[in-house]
């Protein structure tokens, strides 16, 4: 028991760390890029794109070296362990570009620092959430570790969405060196909650027989319906919340002139994902699995509806905005925990 909990407590942990790096990214890097750096958002937007058609290709990838893998130290620990130290060398000279670079040299140096952070980040995001199976036993405790590690997951999350844009306005002197600063510390926590993670977890062996290879991987998705449904779930849940993330940030620092709201607006839509996702397990006490991902993606539509209402009145009615969040986070942090245990 005492093992089982010292396991799950390190998993939670690592999960609380890499997503706090993934919050920043996914959350700030057009920004960083654009009105901190003034490079263009149409290069940016191309450019980022680009880089997720690559991983379309680059995780399946990383999934198959991953099984192909076998040392002493199991076959997750020393990929999450490698994964962590090299993103977070690229996360910090991602957000610390020297303000030497200027022209074409600065568009190659973003280009090829999102890239490598994405490369980076698939190093040890594949092999971590892969591993479940080889820390617990199938069914129940399997799906328990999955929420458990979700729910980390949003916490770690909602750290940057809500401290970003307070601090780096408030530390160096300017934006610029304080995304610097304050990527260095999201950095050194990184390798901190990732090194307790491997050192407090310990993987048993798991026969997958032979490792499938990626023509094998793609023929299988598309040959089952149901797996699918779920990957293009999970695409448009991801382009909505970016979306919106984005967006957010760039309306309440110049529509409403004040960037701290953007903080409070991602605080409620983090509760309400934090919320929705520990409260799983009683709702399938109730409910099918697809009950519940039918409701989550239900609920999304109507906060996003809200939200639509909201934006064509010009609302900037702030409680209002954030009802809107809230709304939109459950049934997102629904979706994401259900689609893992899938």
């Amino acid at each position: 028991m005492q093992r089982k909990l010292r396991q799950t407590v390190s998993f939670g942990i690592g999960a609380v760390g890499k997503d706090m790096v993934y919050a920043l990214v996914s959350g700030f890097i057009f920004y960083y890029y654009n009105t901190v750096l003034g490079i263009s958002g149409t290069f940016t937007g191309i450019m980022m794109m680009a880089a997720r058609v690559f991983d379309a290709f680059n995780d399946p990838l990383m999934g198959v070296i991953v099984e192909k893998t076998s040392t002493r130290f199991g076959r997750y620990r020393p990929w999450i362990l490698t994964g962590t130290v090299t993103n977070a060398l690229v996360l910090y000279g991602m957000f610390a570009m020297p303000e030497s670079i200027t022209g074409l040299p600065m568009l190659v140096y973003a280009t090829v620092a999102y890239v490598l952070w994405g490369v980076t980040y698939t190093m040890m995001d594949i092999p971590f959430w892969s591993m479940i199976p080889a820390l617990t036993g199938a069914g129940k405790e399997r799906e328990n570790l999955s929420v458990i590690g979700r729910t980390c997951s949003s916490v770690g999350y909602a750290v940057p969405t809500i401290l970003t844009m307070l601090v780096v306005v408030r530390i160096g002197t300017g934006e610029r060196q304080g995304f610097a600063l304050f990527a260095a510390a999201i950095a050194v926590l990184f390798v901190v909650t990732e090194l307790i993670c491997v050192l407090g977890i310990r993987e048993k062996a798991v026969s997958t027989g032979k490792a499938a290879t990626m023509r094998e991987m793609f023929g299988a998705l598309f040959a089952n319906d149901q797996a699918m449904v779920v990957v293009v779930g999970i695409i448009l849940f991801n382009a909505s919340l970016y979306l919106t993330t984005q967006l957010a940030l760039y309306f309440f620092k110049y529509d409403i002139g004040n960037s701290d709201l953007y903080s409070l607006f991602g605080t409620i839509g983090g509760v309400g994902q934090i919320l929705s996702m520990v409260s799983l397990p009683l709702l399938r006490r109730r409910w099918s699995s697809k009950s519940i991902l039918t409701g989550a993606i239900g609920v999304t539509i109507a906060g996003y509806a809200f939200l639509f209402v909201l934006g064509s009145l010009g609302s900037a009615n702030v409680p209002l905005l954030g009802a809107a969040a809230f709304i939109i986070y459950i049934g997102f942090g629904l979706a994401t925990v259900l689609t893992t245990v899938f």
